[in-house]
């Protein structure tokens, strides 16, 4: 199938530093130029973001800041950029949420004026999401091929959860599935315990993902000004923050791990 197009199209990707728009820089961009004959060109950037890109980012993407570091700027690299994007329409997964607001970003910070008053956006994850719906009802209809009766009420739900949990077992058993390392495995089985380590949020520290692991196991800073930071060194070095996080609207789970860390910090 040939896309409908009445000017170009460019599906693009990014891979950056963090996903705070506001803060993190690109590392990476790939832009498919798709022109309304249909004919393609590609082309792919590694930038400079003049900033130590975290571990725990790394993990995700696998690019290290000496993989950047002899690479230009997106300042450098804007100019080039622009001009390969022209007048398109934009294109990406998750890409209205995150890749189009930190490419405007790094547009304006350069000092080009990416006009996006006249673009169209199609968010391809958006489509995905709304056409597969992702609800208990919708997962005991793929996996059961059965209705859920009295949906929303708790006990309704709960032996539904039990049958889609044994329909995944039979059906993804022996499936292979490959993390983002490359790593392939065959997760979905009957044991307990290897479920747990399959759904589980593995770099989260606390239930909601305040706080996580880095590649060393340290537990750090999942938001705001000391995103990415070591939880143990901040607490040391500025323990007016603790104070705050004790003291602001975290759960009692999240500000009982984090006074387990500030005590094991001081008594060291």
């Amino acid at each position: 199938m040939q896309l409908n197009l009445n000017k170009p199209l460019v599906f693009f990707d990014i891979e950056s530093t963090g996903v705070n728009v506001g803060q993190d820089k690109i590392i990476e961009i790939s832009l498919l130029k798709v022109f309304p004959d249909g004919n393609k060109e590609i082309k792919t950037y590694r930038i400079n973001p003049e900033r130590h890109i975290p571990e725990e980012v790394t993990q995700i993407h696998g690019i290290t800041d000496q993989d950047v570091k002899d690479k230009p700027t997106f300042r450098e690299l804007a100019p080039e950029i622009n001009a390969f994007i022209g007048n398109s329409d934009l294109a990406g997964y998750n890409s209205n949420k995150f890749d189009v607001p930190i490419l405007v970003e790094e547009f304006l910070k350069s000092g080009v004026d990416f006009d996006i008053s006249k673009r169209k956006f199609v968010d391809v994850m958006n489509i995905f999401h709304k056409m597969e719906s992702r609800t208990l009802k919708a997962a005991y209809k793929f996996y059961c091929q059965k209705d859920l009766i009295d949906a929303h009420s708790a006990q309704a739900d709960t032996l539904a959860t039990y049958e889609i949990l044994l329909a995944q077992l039979e059906r993804y058993k022996e499936t292979e599935y490959e993390d983002f390392q490359g790593n392939i495995s065959t997760p979905v089985i009957n044991d307990i315990s290897a479920l747990h380590e399959f759904t589980k949020n593995s770099h989260w520290v606390d239930l909601v993902g305040h706080l996580v692991y880095n590649s060393k196991g340290q537990e750090c800073i999942n938001f705001g000004k000391y995103k990415g930071r070591v939880a143990e060194e901040i607490f040391k070095t500025d323990p007016s923050y603790y104070s705050w996080m004790m003291n602001a609207d975290f759960p009692l789970s999240t500000k009982k791990i984090i006074t387990e860390i500030k005590l094991r910090a001081f008594n060291q």
